[in-house]
């Protein structure tokens, strides 16, 4: 599984700038079949920093619907990467 396929995107969320502001917790949503081991050397490598632990759940999709016609939204994975003290927080994350 390749970097880009593990890692989808940044989760950036009320609750999630609230983590961020103390320097090291990052969440990431992931792909649905990677574990905490792939997540840690997708960040490693992708930010170049090293990361002292991985936290993951799963995001449950909503059903929505619109008129008579129901639909379900995909399950998703997010994963909270908590980075080693002293490492700095990328660069395109910090003003976000």
């Amino acid at each position: 599984m390749k970097i880009t396929d593990v890692i989808r995107r940044p989760v950036i969320t009320e609750k999630t700038t609230v983590l961020r502001e103390d320097g090291r917790t990052i969440v990431f949503q992931v792909a649905r079949d990677a574990n905490k081991i792939d997540i840690k050397r997708a960040v490693e490598r992708l930010l170049g920093s090293k990361v002292e632990s991985v936290r993951t759940s799963i995001a449950h999709g909503k059903i929505k619907r619109q008129g008579r016609y129901v639909g379900r939204r995909a399950d998703w994975k997010k994963a909270y990467v908590k980075l080693r003290e002293g490492e700095k927080m990328p660069e395109f994350l910090q003003g976000a």
